[in-house]
């Protein structure tokens, strides 16, 4: 007898999948609006007054009525379904908030880079920070009331970005629109990521292929085939020293 395939999955050996991505961007440019303006919950936001003691460091051009800035991080969640939720961290703007960079980009599939066309440059050190690190990001321009509109080809080639790197235009304070950047982000990191090993390449040299690990307790076979003279080892050190810092400005801008 033929029986009819269940509607109903067995979802009990399903692992929930947590997405991580980051908001970067100069200062005062939508960064903590973006991640209210799409998160699900209340997001956690650690906005402080700006003080006279910040005047000299806090540059106020073109957001002159800025009254706050972040001074750790932003949070927001969104559920997809109940075993994919991402999680948004919006990084501080100010050059003296960049040392937890680092620290809030570990595990992060992805980053947005905020820009505003009245400031582009700000957006330089974010964009360099995630180029030397090789993070998956979209730069995303915010369309102010008030900022001069361009075409994204034309703000590409201001940034001097590679062609690979998508540039959407944006207006932070809309759901769909914040919605539609993320959507481009998570759309390329799936491109950027590295293809799968196959599991049917041959074992060479007596090792294992790609991506197989030997049998529990067993050991597989070394080269026995001694190094061509001189020819180096690899000793896994980075060709070109360490990559740039992202404090430093673009390529090719004055």
């Amino acid at each position: 007898m033929a029986f009819a395939a269940s509607k109903e999955t067995d979802d009990r050996h399903v692992l929930p999948v947590a997405l991580k991505v980051l908001v970067a961007g100069g200062f005062g440019v939508g960064k903590t609006t973006l991640v209210g303006s799409v998160s699900e919950i209340r997001p956690l936001s650690t906005e402080e007054l700006l003080s006279a003691a910040g005047t000299p460091v806090d540059n106020l051009t073109g957001v002159e009525r800025k009254t706050t800035t972040t001074v750790a991080l932003d949070f927001g969640r969104i559920t997809i379904r109940d075993d994919l939720t991402v999680y948004l961290f919006g990084t501080p703007g100010q050059e003296r908030f960049w040392f937890m960079w680092d620290e809030l980009a570990s595990g992060a599939i992805g980053a947005v880079v905020l820009a505003d066309t009245r400031r582009l440059a700000d957006c330089f050190p974010s964009v360099d920070f995630f180029e030397s690190r090789r993070i998956p990001f979209v730069l995303a321009v915010n369309c102010f009331d008030d900022a001069p509109r361009y075409r994204a080809q034309d703000v590409r080639s201001a940034v001097d970005l590679d062609e690979p790197v998508p540039v959407v235009l944006c207006d932070a304070r809309q759901r769909n629109s914040s919605k539609d950047v993320l959507i481009a982000l998570v759309e390329h990191s799936l491109r950027m990521m590295p293809p799968r090993p196959s599991n049917s390449q041959p074992a060479q040299n007596g090792q294992p292929p790609p991506g197989i690990q030997p049998p529990p307790g067993t050991q597989p076979p070394q080269d026995a085939r001694p190094p061509q003279s001189g020819q180096p080892q690899d000793s896994g050190q980075a060709d070109n020293g360490q990559p740039p810092k992202y404090g430093q400005p673009r390529d090719n801008r004055e």
